[in-house]
């Protein structure tokens, strides 16, 4: 035979195999290879100093392994074996790649964000090394499998298999967890995240947890208080010199954490013009959440992060609704990834990529375009209003996209989504020239609202949540909120308000900044903040979370029965 047939031959090559050795090979496979996360996580807390520890560690890959086949042999049934096998496969492939590379763990969070991403942050996360890993880890195993002849035995008799191969597993899997049940039970409290790794269980058990929560999510809107409205003031008088529309700039902030942030003490310049503005800059403050899909709604909503459910809040009266029933002008201007529903209700303007603007090169915008007709909406504007500017800000791993050439100040910077492919410094050089522009996005906003002094303005800005760059092996966020890093909780909060809004709201400034620098406080404090300082009248405020409440002195301009409802 030639060597080109022998070529031939061995491409078309279609080789059989029975199907209880292939769902053997699938579950080593699935359970070993594509666990390296899982694997690096047991192996790294476990204290090898004992014979116990060895065999513990022994007992992992073979309970891992038991648990997979059960499964393959409860769901992979003949003639859907070759479609169950091969989307486990691609799928598996791209978790163990985040999952190992990023330290993600895929949770229901994590999927939220997966189907709740859009295209251009999922090519972001599609490195060199993510195409690589996937080829060889995904595609090849793939169209091995592909090429495969499946030997199936009779109905009758295949049933009669399974089953005793399913009595097998479970009693392989009862047996290990029985001899190592209080190694297990220990672990499993001191690292009860480990259950977010275990692949493809994990992601698999979140998918169905999040569609089902889906469904929970498509019911009627809830309306929380129908009777809001603005706060009356006792006099005429007082009314007509307090006549200049209210208005509040409300910056949403992307991935910023608040240790980067030189008002916060970071040892480098990384907030220039904010520390030349007349700032009011919050040092401790914890997020909702650890990725926008829980934290950005949760911002918005009247339930505090301990009782807050994404799913839950879809169709609930939020902030934005609030506003608008206090007769507020509300809207709601995207430079980032959509406003997770919140803004679904109120008038949305979202900047597209390729927008005929210096700010935008076709895939991106800088957040500065979100400042463009600012000035024009300001002269314009006749009534309360809310702006609220959602910044892609630090949105990563594509930092380097986020801040033009002249404010990349800290180099060398990671210039590439890859992350591995730089060290970690060049991933903090990067990601803190994102905060060095937002430093300058923030000063440029608060300068424009100085252009009009007779407007009763403010600004507030606060970060969605912060960003692990590689501290403890951890990149991004995402990390299950009980177990996060403080850099992916603490966020920053920096609040400015022109010396007409103080005034009208009796703010101290002084005791402010004392507050802000000695107090903790939480995403929970925004909503009743808020409320309070667009002095909106509704049931739904709760003075004992309101920030600015103890800094304001006595108005005898509002009325007792006008004041904003306890409940």
């Amino acid at each position: 035979m030639s060597l080109r047939a022998k070529i031939h031959a061995l491409f078309t090559l279609r080789p059989t195999i029975s199907c209880g050795l292939l769902l053997m090979i699938a579950a080593l496979y699935l359970a070993l290879g594509l666990n390296m996360s899982l694997w690096r996580f047991i192996f790294t807390r476990l204290a090898f100093d004992h014979f116990g520890a060895f065999a513990l560690a022994t007992s992992f890959p073979v309970l891992v392994f038991a648990i997979v086949l059960l499964l393959l042999y409860l769901f992979a049934w003949p003639y859907l074996l070759k479609p169950v096998l091969l989307t486990l496969c691609l799928l598996s492939s791209v978790a163990n790649f985040m999952m190992f590379n990023y330290g993600a763990f895929l949770d229901i969070d994590m999927i939220r964000n997966v189907f709740e991403t859009n295209p251009h942050e999922a090519f972001d996360l599609m490195s060199f090394t993510g195409v690589i890993w996937v080829f060889f880890t995904g595609i090849v195993p793939a169209a091995l499998l592909m090429r495969l002849n499946i030997k199936y035995r009779s109905p009758l008799r295949e049933a009669g298999f399974r089953v005793v191969a399913i009595l097998l597993c479970a009693g392989l899997t009862w047996g290990i967890l029985g001899v190592f049940y209080k190694d297990y039970a220990s672990f499993g409290r001191n690292y009860a995240e480990i259950k977010h790794l275990i692949s493809p269980i994990n992601y698999i058990y979140s998918t169905t947890r999040y569609l089902k929560r889906q469904r929970i999510a498509q019911r009627p809107f809830e309306i929380l208080d129908a009777q809001v409205k603005p706060v009356a003031y006792n006099n005429t008088a007082n009314s007509a010199a307090n006549a200049a529309p209210r208005l509040l700039i409300l910056v949403i902030g992307e991935t910023a954490r608040a240790s980067a942030f030189a008002l916060n003490g970071y040892a480098r310049p990384t907030n220039p013009q904010l520390l030349q503005e007349d700032v009011i800059n919050f040092s401790n403050v914890a997020s909702c959440g650890t990725a926008t899909a829980i934290s950005l709604p949760c911002i918005f909503s009247a339930k505090p992060r301990t009782k807050f459910i994404k799913d839950d809040e879809y169709n609930v009266q939020n902030l934005l609704d609030i506003l608008k029933l206090a007769n507020y002008d509300v809207l709601w201007l995207e430079n980032d990834a959509g406003c997770k529903g919140v803004c679904a209700r109120v008038p949305t303007e979202k900047i597209a990529t390729n927008s005929p603007s210096r700010f935008c090169d076709g895939n991106n915008c800088f957040d500065e375009v979100l400042l463009e007709n600012l000035d024009e909406r300001l002269a314009a504007l006749t009534q309360n209003t809310v702006i609220v500017l959602h910044a892609i800000g630090s949105h990563g791993p594509a930092y380097y996209e986020r801040y033009p050439e002249a404010f990349r100040q800290f180099t060398p910077d990671c210039r590439t989504t890859d992350l591995q492919r730089c060290s970690q410094q060049e991933i903090i050089n990067a990601y803190d020239n994102t905060i060095l522009y937002t430093d300058f996005f923030l000063a440029e906003a608060i300068r424009t609202l100085k252009r009009f002094p007779k407007l009763n303005s403010s600004l507030l800005y606060v970060s969605d949540h912060g960003e692990s760059l590689g501290e403890n092996n951890l990149y991004l966020h995402g990390v299950p909120y009980a177990i996060a890093p403080d850099n992916q909780k603490k966020v920053p909060l920096i609040f400015w308000l022109s010396d007409r809004m103080a005034k009208d709201e009796r703010l101290d400034s002084g005791c402010l900044r004392k507050q802000a620098a000695e107090n903790a406080y939480s995403h929970d404090n925004l909503f009743h903040s808020l409320l309070g300082l667009m002095r909106v009248d509704t049931k739904l405020y709760d003075a004992t979370l309101d920030i600015f409440r103890s800094c304001r002195k006595p108005d005898s301009r509002i009325t007792a029965s006008a004041s904003p409802r306890t409940g």
